[in-house]
């Protein structure tokens, strides 16, 4: 007789870059924000700017963890973007992400932010 596999859940998928600059803000942050232990995560190069490849991870992330909530984050200076990363971009691309998400799972919480290399985490709404 097959037995049940237990549940697994997370609270969130947290995106980002793969950018190694990055990791002394993020790890701290993302344990504050969501606890110890509590989220997925995906580095990407370019955070959001591949969003097909943002989308197959948060579809998969609902389907096998139950998470409640996405967090999106790009930063400045990202060279996956090259010429074109700039805050208006990057501004346009995480609320793009954002509101695609928002319709095709309406009940996830999607946040976004921009981190700035001095640590600042910009909420983009």
């Amino acid at each position: 007789m097959p037995t049940k596999k237990p549940v697994i859940h997370c609270d969130a998928l947290v995106v980002h870059c793969m950018d190694y600059r990055l990791q002394k803000f993020l790890q701290p942050w993302i344990t504050v924000r969501f606890g110890y232990d509590n989220f997925d995560i995906i580095s990407l190069a370019g955070g959001v700017h591949d969003y097909e490849m943002v989308l197959k991870y948060v579809q998969l992330a609902v389907q096998i963890h139950g998470i409640y909530t996405v967090c999106l984050i790009n930063h400045e200076d990202c060279r996956a973007y090259g010429r074109d990363g700039t805050y208006k971009r990057h501004k346009h691309d995480l609320k793009d992400a954002q509101a695609k998400i928002k319709v095709l799972f309406p009940k996830l919480q999607v946040e976004a932010y921009y981190l700035h290399l001095d640590g600042t985490f910009e909420p983009i709404s």
